[in-house]
């Protein structure tokens, strides 16, 4: 049986010294097969690896950041790697569903291109924990767990080409190259996990509207 720890653990207090600075809402992201202990050795793992890197915390450090006996992992999880291609897999496919909706029918190039960039923004924006440690930890991936992360990748591209290549259909965009292109707005829009946090400045939302105003600039006739 995992025994719970009393007291505040070393990534507790290192939560003390960054403030406000993980709060998201990473914990919404988990399998719902993933119930008690392991959802919250999951939201330990995400904010561990945020804030130290994947390479640079131990499974010590989740299990005390979640209040458990440095053991406790290993009840629920095979090894410190699958806790993080879990959440990298979750991130990606949630991402990936979030612009599935984009482009309502009829709608133009121009609108779909806007709404594919404004809603793959805001869910970084509105996970940046979990967005960061998807977007910046993937070398702590086996091969294996690399590809099937890659594959999800690719369709979460392949969206935007289809878009930009419409728009260039059309006439309504003026792109020469449609892959360096796609892959400039998905830099764009994934590089603010660098630097974004919720309780700074714009609203996700806010922020999403603009980032797809950018995307069709850049390739707007």
């Amino acid at each position: 049986m995992v025994k719970r720890r009393s007291g505040p653990g070393l990534a507790e207090l290192a939560d003390e010294q960054d403030g406000r600075a993980l709060a998201d809402e990473s914990a919404e992201l988990w399998d719902p097969a993933y119930t008690g202990v392991a959802r919250d050795l999951l939201t330990a793992a995400v904010r561990c690896f945020a804030r130290s890197g994947y390479h640079g915390t131990t499974t010590r450090d989740i299990a005390l950041r979640a209040g458990l006996s440095p053991a406790a992992l290993y009840v629920h999880f095979t090894s410190k790697e699958s806790v993080l291609f879990e959440i990298v897999r979750s991130a990606h496919e949630h991402a990936l569903a979030e612009i599935r909706v984009a482009g309502a029918p009829g709608a133009d190039a121009t609108a779909t291109l806007s709404e594919l960039m404004s809603r793959h923004t805001a869910w970084h924006a509105r996970h940046p924990v979990a967005a960061r440690v998807a977007q910046l930890e993937l070398s702590g991936l086996t091969p294996e767990h690399y590809e099937q992360v890659v594959a999800i990748r690719r369709a979460t591209a392949d969206l935007f080409r289809k878009a930009v290549s419409r728009g260039v259909e059309d006439g309504s965009f003026a792109v020469s190259e449609v892959a360096p292109v796609v892959r400039a707005m998905l830099s764009l829009s994934i590089d603010l996990v660098r630097w974004y946090r919720l309780e700074d400045g714009d609203s996700p939302e806010k922020l999403g509207r603009l980032y797809g105003e950018l995307a069709v600039r850049m390739v707007r006739a």
